[in-house]
């Protein structure tokens, strides 16, 4: 696997906080190199039929698209998930290649990277989350790293598993 390095070319807020959110991205998206588009659909976790290389990729495109657009921009939720179907993002994604589906991640990260850049950190969302609550910027590029950085361990189970490659 590619790789690739997490330190910030400088030490302001700002930039630590991007660079990890860059760093877990880029990480997800090493973690599919290579894979075959077979693998990219395969569900071999039992007890996680959703649980695909393409549905977490997937999931990770529409987990920020929601905080970005949908909770700090204030849009309307365009999401392809519904209340009959809450984890549409990741059945929906076997249908759709890998590569495609890697591609429009990368495209949307370079309009998330432009969005943060234009904000202030303090900016609060225009969209309460679940506590009422109406979080900063921040809190969101920390919540992405996070939430990122978790479904990156699952890419490296499902493909230790797949095809036996391992990695950072």
């Amino acid at each position: 696997m590619t790789r690739i390095d997490d330190t910030p070319h400088a030490w302001d807020e700002r930039t630590q906080l991007t660079t990890f959110l860059d760093y877990a991205r880029d990480t997800a998206r090493a973690k599919c190199q290579g894979v075959s588009a077979e693998n990219a659909r395969k569900a071999i976790l039992p007890t996680s039929p959703l649980m695909t290389m393409s549905g977490v990729v997937s999931h990770l495109h529409w987990v920020e698209y929601y905080w970005f657009q949908v909770v700090f921009l204030g849009e309307e939720d365009r999401g392809p998930w519904t209340e009959d179907d809450p984890d549409r993002e990741m059945r929906i994604a076997v249908d759709v290649p890998l590569t495609q589906l890697l591609n429009e991640y990368a495209e949307q990260s370079t309009r998330y990277r432009e969005l943060v850049a234009g904000h202030n950190l303090d900016k609060r969302a225009r969209r309460a989350v679940r506590n009422g609550l109406h979080i900063d910027l921040r809190w969101i590029l920390l919540h992405l790293t996070e939430e990122t950085a978790r479904h990156n361990g699952h890419l490296d189970i499902l493909r230790e598993m797949l095809d036996g490659t391992t990695g950072d």
